[in-house]
């Protein structure tokens, strides 16, 4: 194993040309911690707001990436032997230690996911974060066969991937884009009911929907509790349009019964168990990960600013 690696490292706050590749030292392994050698990596959204500065705990330099997959290249846990293929999430990468935009990441064992695939890299890369989060909203939301389910934010890579899933387990999908030339994405995702989000929502039921997974956020959140059905659940699980709700008062601006609950990511940490099922399942085709672009590392500047202006309908990946 060379003792050198390329990264992509965020140098400091900025556009996406604060992202270099360099030839970094491999990490030196450590009590608790083993090395992966990355073969692929999703990008998100996160990722772009820490490199334009919104962590204020994220010091820089950096090697961002809060997912990756791979192979243990060295191990300290026994039941991580190396040349095991893993899937890591979450847990402070590319935050408080560096993440996967690298030939190789030094992880905590308690991220590291074992798995069993006959995937690609780049179709296993596209898994974690997303199908994660995408399967713990709708979990949130406690969807079942026969529903009707709307998602707000419907490209983006948890949109689709929570279409994917919820179209393969008999729910009817309705989802919204901004972008008419998005719709086939969402068509291919198993989306029933293209909306185009240009002003108040025509729903395609003479009746609300039972469940609401609303990826927009701040701007929209209010709406959603407003079209769902008496009783039913709004799960916000993405923060596309902001943080903060502005002026949100919840006795009045939440309907009487209606239930308005959250998903985060953080929370699939480690579940191993979860991701074997959602990888069994795109084996399966029972759903399919839209992936909408494949960077290089060294294509990594272009991969932030393609995701910075909105391009992707999907999930981008980075393999070394």
């Amino acid at each position: 194993m060379s003792t050198t690696m390329r990264a992509a490292v965020c140098v400091g706050a900025g556009g996406p040309e604060v992202l270099e590749v360099r030839e970094l030292p491999v990490p030196a392994v450590r009590e608790g911690w083993s090395l992966v050698r990355v073969k692929g990596a999703g990008l998100n959204r996160s990722e772009l707001r820490t490199r334009q500065g919104h962590s204020p705990d994220v010091r820089f330099p950096r090697v961002l990436g809060i997912e990756c997959v791979g192979v243990v290249a060295a191990s300290t846990d026994p039941a991580l032997p190396e040349g095991t293929t893993v899937a890591a999430v979450m847990g402070e990468m590319g935050r408080e230690f560096d993440g996967g935009y690298a030939e190789y990441a030094l992880l905590p064992n308690a991220l590291l996911m074992p798995i069993t695939t006959t995937l690609s890299w780049e179709v296993l890369a596209a898994l974690p974060e997303t199908y994660l989060t995408a399967q713990g909203a709708l979990d949130a939301l406690g969807i079942e066969p026969g529903t009707r389910l709307l998602i707000r934010g419907g490209t983006s890579s948890v949109g689709l991937a929570a279409a994917s899933i919820a179209a393969g387990h008999g729910v009817e999908v309705a989802s919204t884009t901004r972008r008419p030339d998005k719709a086939g994405a969402l068509t291919a995702a198993g989306v029933s009911h293209v909306l185009i989000d240009s002003g108040p929502l025509e729903l395609p039921w003479a009746s609300a929907p039972d469940s609401v997974l609303d990826l927009v956020g701040a701007r929209t959140a209010v709406d959603s509790l407003r079209l769902v059905r008496r009783g039913g659940t709004v799960c916000v699980a993405g923060s596309l349009s902001g943080w903060s709700i502005a002026d949100f008062q919840p006795v009045a601006m939440i309907p009487s019964g209606t239930r308005l609950t959250a998903f985060h990511s953080k929370d699939m940490k480690g579940r191993a168990d979860v991701l074997q099922r959602i990888v069994g399942e795109v084996e399966a085709e029972v759903h399919r990960p839209h992936i909408d672009r494949v960077f290089g590392l060294g294509e990594i500047v272009d991969a932030h600013r393609y995701m910075e202006d909105d391009q992707a309908s999907g999930k981008l990946v980075v393999v070394p």
